[in-house]
């Protein structure tokens, strides 16, 4: 397994941080030269260049940032209450169940390329739907639009993606013991009350991790992204502006200095968040 995993992941990703010193391009991969820390910082006369001086690479990091923590925020919301729903007894609860599973196990890049068929400002459904209803008055390029491009692709994200929030909160909830509830309503609690003091706190770890792995994917969000909005400033993320560098514009040194950025933000993220939760559950113990 280690050797596995050295292959797949660390011989990359040290191929990776040691082209970021050198300035390699895809035109001739082979021909490159150390250049020290010039892509991620240099200074020549009197300006500053590199990943860390280009205001693109610091607008793609505050984009993704947001991204993540508007989608996770809502996805924890939506998936507790989903998770609460479906938890509950009713008739077809199995195949609401199975159905809400659904957009969860789409690939990304389908759902991603339906969603854009979906918001097209011409021909798209959520527009015909929207003028049918009287919400609004001309088509909106959900998109295109700078106003509405970060919202349009929150939403088809928390849409992909709370039916894997609500699983691990539901698998929670079913390990709850029924008499937890059956004493509380002896003892006169009503149902937000349950909620509050038995039922948040008895599901928490897994929607702690459910979060950790949602916000973790946030940060290294790529496909959906670049389906629905390319190399739009307004949306763009980390690991496309990564990708417009080694790609487009074909600067594999420059690129691979992103992508090791990258990376660092998303390790530094995860040791804050599982640390933040370390330290969470160390003071609730204490108590």
């Amino acid at each position: 397994m280690l050797v596995a995993l050295t292959l797949a992941a660390a011989w990359p990703l040290t191929r990776t941080v040691w082209l970021s010193f050198t300035d390699a391009s895809l035109a001739d991969p082979a021909g490159h030269a150390l250049i020290g820390l010039r892509n991620y910082l240099g200074y020549e006369d009197g300006i500053w260049f590199g990943v860390l001086a280009d205001p693109d690479w610091w607008r793609a990091v505050w984009n993704t940032l947001v991204f993540t923590a508007l989608s996770v925020s809502f996805e924890a919301c939506l998936g507790v209450a989903v998770a609460l729903v479906l938890n509950a007894s009713f008739p077809g609860r199995g195949l609401v169940r199975a159905a809400v599973l659904v957009p969860w196990a789409v690939p990304t890049i389908v759902s991603a390329k339906m969603w854009a068929w979906m918001l097209n400002d011409q021909f798209g459904v959520v527009n015909r739907s929207l003028l049918a209803l009287g919400l609004i008055d001309t088509p909106l390029a959900w998109t295109a639009d700078p106003h509405l491009a970060m919202a349009a692709v929150v939403m088809v994200d928390v849409w992909k993606t709370t039916p894997f929030v609500a699983l691990l909160v539901l698998a929670a909830l079913q390990m709850i013991p029924e008499q937890c509830y059956e004493a509380a309503r002896l003892d006169g609690a009503g149902p937000l009350q349950q909620f509050a003091y038995i039922t948040l706190p008895l599901i928490r770890p897994a929607l702690t991790v459910a979060v950790i792995f949602r916000a973790l994917d946030g940060l290294r969000v790529f496909d959906l992204i670049y389906v629905l909005t390319s190399h739009s400033p307004d949306t763009m993320s980390m690991s496309v502006y990564a990708r417009q560098q080694l790609v487009d514009f074909q600067d594999l040194g420059y690129g691979s200095a992103a992508s090791t950025l990258l990376f660092l933000v998303v390790a530094l993220c995860t040791v804050v968040l599982i640390g933040g939760t370390r330290l969470h559950l160390a003071a609730q113990v204490q108590r």
